[in-house]
């Protein structure tokens, strides 16, 4: 058993010598005369009486016990794993077109609202793009900022350098911001609805490559009728994601439980803390204390 103070145990040397003391003194005898009498040699009474002098000296021990700070090892615990989630939205002006009863944006934006529900306790961030970037939250556990987003980069108000769309670019971006987190998983959820020149001539596969020599997994929405383009593709399927064309907003909803149960939230063993442990000691010192109180109605050393 671990303790706080652990040289206070060494006062459990006193203990010892305060009992051997009780226990091998003689004292004075007293003789009485009693005629003809046959007495008893008084070996129980003396031994109960040894043991009621003795209470003091152990609870003196508890006492020592005590004040060394008994600690115990509580349980092993787990706890969820973190996974660094980064939302790379797209806000070029095609999203603007319809989609559902709003926007493909629109759309993006409540799919995004429902899965921070559904992975509680990862952190997340969102980044906007165009032919710029934007960090818009950083990685954060706190989702209210992510939350309270889409009314303010929405593509219609967007500046100007953002209309076109440069994913290469974005990821990239992407991939600076997650790097800088040691712990947990690395993810980046991707959403757009076109073609990016920045990934064409063998671009995608090198971005693939340092998406996942640093541990990144991308998972890719196309929301937009058209094929999925192949660049795309090849980087989901590098970094060991996978890419979804949604054809409606419930579709949408789909892609994002699909990703939560292919990315599953890990579980990680927590090591036993120490704590306190006095419950056992306090309870045998009021025993003690209980004991030696009653025993000092009746049995105590008359030393004459």
């Amino acid at each position: 058993m671990p303790f706080s103070y652990w040289p206070i145990l060494l006062l459990l040397l006193i203990p010892p010598l305060l009992l051997l003391w009780v226990w091998r003194r003689r004292g004075r005898s007293v003789v009485l005369p009693f005629d003809h009498g046959q007495q008893k040699s008084g070996r129980w009474l003396k031994a109960i009486l040894n043991v009621a002098q003795s209470l003091p000296a152990l609870m003196l021990a508890v006492v020592v016990v005590l004040l060394a700070g008994p600690q115990q090892f509580s349980e092993p615990k787990t706890k969820r794993a973190l996974t660094n989630i980064e939302f790379c939205v797209d806000i070029s002006g095609s999203m603007t077109a319809r989609f559902g009863e709003g926007t493909r944006y629109d759309a993006s934006m409540e799919a995004i609202d429902e899965f921070l529900d559904f992975r509680e306790g990862d952190a997340f961030g969102l980044t906007f793009f165009g032919n710029s970037v934007l960090h818009w939250v950083p990685l954060t556990t706190d989702t209210s900022a992510i939350r309270c987003s889409p009314p303010f980069m929405r593509p219609e108000v967007a500046p100007s350098w953002f209309g076109g769309t440069e994913i290469g670019k974005a990821l990239l971006a992407c991939k600076d911001i997650l790097t800088d987190r040691e712990e947990g998983d690395r993810m980046i959820v991707l959403v757009s609805d076109g073609q990016s020149s920045d990934l064409r001539n063998g671009s995608d596969q090198e971005i693939a490559r340092k998406l996942r020599d640093n541990s990144i997994v991308v998972y890719a929405i196309h929301i937009s009728e058209t094929n999925i383009p192949d660049e795309i593709v090849n980087i989901t399927s590098i970094t060991g994601g996978e890419v979804f064309n949604p054809g409606d907003t419930e579709a949408l909803k789909g892609v994002f439980h699909r990703i939560d149960q292919m990315q599953e939230a890990k579980l990680e063993k927590v090591s036993a803390e120490t704590m306190d442990h006095f419950v056992p000691f306090c309870v045998a010192g009021l025993v003690l204390l209980a004991a030696s109180t009653l025993s000092s109605f009746g049995l105590r050393y008359t030393p004459w």
